[in-house]
């Protein structure tokens, strides 16, 4: 394993040194490539983490219309009753060229905590992801007690906030929008996300607020220990792994799903390295409402995926894998980190349970075979030794990088061997590639045409034979070539 903790930043031409860089511009200038949308595509590769825009506040005052006006389509559900929104749900977004994280955060319909402490939870745990909010307000409605509410966590926050003041839909309304000012954040922006009304100049204001690159909460401490995640639905066992790792009991176990209310950092030494572990789960307040254990549950997870370098999945294997297991897998796979699953329960699996055990894995669990995967007891201890080799070879994959020269080999070996299927009279290609970034790998693909999902995902499958990668989801952007002579 690498030893060395790496810097966040990466350089300026995403992963490649300038002698490398300058090769590659020759060569893309030589596949007729313009040399601005090439410099373009390694730098969107290589970005390393975007920006995290999240957009807040109570339910039904638009956050899910303004997030389909930002990304452009309709994407998030949209309806006229409040908490049609119930996970926190990212996507990706441009504006005046500059690309950030999206993550559209809706209020929880069950109003068993009372409305202004189950909006305060979820503002709370989303605000601790991001790198600035929008926090909406509904200028026909005006300030209530809830919003109030909110303004006092983003202040306790510190990050920036740009307020929109929505369902403005005509000069009419530029009165209620001036009205927020009250709120004390600074300029309310007048906007319709239903007509599009100002949501310009609010984006330009969202611009200035997000930094250019986030700053990277890991690895960028010279000896600093690795942040590793411990995630899964309620009651895996993931409070007794922490403690049968650390050898003694450091956070409270009980049968009851939900013990763990606030995430606990833990630093253990484990085969001579020192380790910080995150016991992700619990609940914000009481554990026996089980939609909102749930809820709180999966913002909180996110939050602790952000910011850590591997997840550890924890799935119980006495019982048949779920689709909150894969939901959560799945948050570490988007999130970019490292991954390792861990089967908890082992020793309590007869002959016949493995069986179908081992058949649901090959089913339901086919997308991340690339994962290593540990069959563990935090009860007894099992196989506890082989979680650390796991982890290491997950870092490992997470920051491998392959040469720009022993890629584009690789990559004519496929076209050679492998062409993309004839489509419409026409054979896209592969020209050439990088890798423009690690943490996770991402490379980016020059093409003659559109390459199909299917074949993207043979590349990646013969990446991962070729190079390994065990441990670590890989991102493959593609670049098209425009037709010669076809500039601006």
């Amino acid at each position: 394993m690498n030893d060395q903790i790496h810097s966040g930043d990466e350089h300026e031409h995403g992963a490649l040194g300038d002698a490398e860089y300058a090769e590659f511009m020759e060569l893309a200038a030589e596949e007729g490539f313009d040399v601005e949308d090439v410099e373009n595509a390694i730098g969107e590769a290589g970005h390393g983490p975007l920006p995290v825009l999240a957009v807040v506040g109570r339910p039904n005052v638009g956050k899910s219309t303004l997030v389909n006006r930002i990304i452009g389509r309709r994407e998030a559900v949209v309806e006229d009753k409040p908490g049609v929104t119930r996970d926190r749900v990212t996507y990706e977004a441009e504006w005046a060229g500059r690309r950030f994280k999206l993550v559209d955060t809706g209020g929880w319909e069950q109003d068993v905590l009372g409305i202004d402490a189950s909006v305060a939870a979820q503002a709370e745990y989303a605000i601790e992801a991001a790198d600035a909010v929008v926090f909406v307000v509904d200028s026909t409605v005006g300030a209530t007690d809830t919003d109030e509410a909110v303004v006092k966590l983003l202040r306790r926050a510190g990050k920036p906030v740009v307020l929109c003041a929505n369902k403005v839909d005509g000069p009419s309304g530029e009165a209620d929008a001036t009205a927020l000012w009250s709120l004390g954040l600074g300029q309310p922006h007048p906007v319709s996300s239903l007509h599009g009304r100002g949501t310009g100049d609010m984006l330009d204001a969202v611009l200035e607020a997000l930094p250019e690159a986030p700053a990277q909460t890991f690895g960028n401490t010279v000896g600093g220990p690795r942040r590793i995640a411990l995630i899964g639905r309620p009651n895996v066992g993931k409070s007794s792994l922490l403690n049968k790792v650390a050898n003694e009991d450091r956070v409270v176990v009980n049968e009851i799903a939900g013990t763990t209310r606030d995430p606990v950092d833990e630093l253990i030494e484990l085969g001579g390295i020192t380790w910080k572990f995150i016991d992700t789960a619990g609940i914000r307040r009481r554990v026996h409402l089980q939609e909102g254990a749930d809820y709180y549950a999966s913002l909180r997870t996110a939050a602790a995926v952000e910011k850590a370098e591997v997840a550890v999945v924890l799935i119980d294997a006495s019982e048949s894998i779920s689709v909150q297991d894969q939901r959560i897998i799945t948050m570490a796979v988007e999130a970019g980190r490292a991954l390792v699953i861990a089967y908890n329960k082992w020793d309590t699996l007869d002959e016949e349970r493995r069986y179908y055990l081992e058949r649901e894995i090959e089913t339901e669990l086919a997308q991340i075979s690339w994962a290593p995967r540990v069959n563990v007891s935090a009860i007894t201890g099992r196989h506890m030794e082989k979680l650390v080799p796991a982890i290491e070879t997950a870092i490992d994959g997470w920051e491998t990088r392959i040469p720009t020269g022993r890629l584009n080999a690789f990559l004519g070996e496929i076209v050679a061997s492998h062409p993309h299927p004839i489509r419409g009279g026409k054979q896209p290609r592969i020209l050439f590639g990088t890798q423009a970034g690690t943490k996770p790998p991402r490379f980016v693909l020059f093409a003659s045409g559109f390459l199909e999902a299917g074949y993207r995902r043979f590349v990646e499958r013969r990446l991962r034979e070729e190079f390994g990668f065990e441990g670590t989801p890989i991102h493959i952007s593609v670049r098209v070539r425009e037709k010669r002579g076809r500039k601006k």
